[in-house]
């Protein structure tokens, strides 16, 4: 059966974000194979782009170890809104931000630029820290706390 619910009146239509939005950013360089076929950053490239900037943020500043820490995080929850195309060769700036920070999980907001002061593209993903070994979640260690912090 389908659903006859039409969309809520408290949607409210996703708009660019200005650069001042975001508390930290990473350039990357597109890729000849980033591009589709329709001559454009393929949509799956976002993503990458959110992993790269944030985990690369957090290897950084002391937070993650992705070779001998005892926690790493798991995508969960991952979005993203499209505004503008971006194509090779391009570099773009992946800005980013905490939105939340629970006992064992992060929400983190980026946003990608092209040459404009707004966003290209913005979107999110959650991150759920778990231990390497069992895959349960833990709490966030305190250094991990403090940078991310820094992000909110």
């Amino acid at each position: 059966m389908l659903n006859s619910n039409p969309i809520p009146t408290s949607y409210s239509k996703p708009a660019p974000e200005a650069r001042n939005a975001y508390k930290a950013f990473r350039p990357i360089t597109t890729r000849w194979m980033d591009n589709d076929a329709y001559g454009h950053v393929n949509n799956v490239v976002y993503y990458s782009w959110f992993d790269t900037a944030v985990n690369a943020y957090l290897i950084e500043h002391g937070a993650l170890d992705i070779h001998t820490g005892e926690t790493i995080g798991l995508v969960v929850e991952t979005h993203c809104n499209y505004f503008a195309s971006l194509a090779f060769p391009q570099t773009v700036q992946v800005g980013i931000r905490v939105a939340h920070l629970g006992t064992s999980s992060v929400r983190y907001e980026v946003g990608i630029f092209g040459d404009a002061d707004t966003t290209a593209a913005k979107g999110h993903f959650v991150h759920v820290y778990v231990d390497t070994q069992t895959r349960k979640p833990v709490p966030l260690s305190t250094r991990l706390k403090t940078v991310l912090e820094a992000l909110q």
